[in-house]
């Protein structure tokens, strides 16, 4: 479904059955514009770390939520740019304001959570987070 800015969305349930079609939406949309195998790889990678996060941590065990992911490309941008908005109704987290989980310490010392986040502000070109009026929006951007 377009909507008038170019952007196409999708609204599913916060199910990790659902994976497979956020990762065929998205692959939809870049592909047709000949982005680079490596290029959709991270952007699949970075896709599926957030939806998974949301399915497992937005809403309450046993409520139902819905996830609405907008994505489309950036027609003002000089290279070619995907933007793709992720939102839900859950819980109010901003994963950008936690620190980043040190890798140089031993894994068996490290703490848990934190490395999908942070894989993802490396492999993205920005990552963005706002909440508004009852929703969380997580925004990320890649070019190639």
């Amino acid at each position: 479904m377009a909507t008038s800015t170019g952007m196409q969305v999708i609204t599913l349930p916060a199910e990790i059955t659902q994976l497979e079609k956020v990762l065929d939406f998205i692959r939809s949309i870049v592909e047709k514009t000949a982005c680079p195998r490596k290029i959709v790889q991270y952007i699949e990678i970075a896709a599926e770390e957030i939806f998974v996060n949301i399915v497992h941590y937005a809403y309450p065990v046993g409520e139902p939520g819905v996830v609405r992911i907008e994505c489309k490309m950036d027609p003002t941008s000089k290279q070619p740019t995907v933007i793709i908005v992720f939102a839900d109704q859950g819980k109010p987290y901003n994963p950008l304001k936690h620190q980043d989980p040190d890798i140089t310490v031993p894994i068996e010392e490290r703490h848990i959570g934190g490395l999908g986040i942070l894989m993802t502000k490396r492999i993205m070109d920005s990552v963005e987070y706002q909440y508004t009026k009852g929703w969380n929006y997580l925004v990320i951007k890649k070019s190639w």
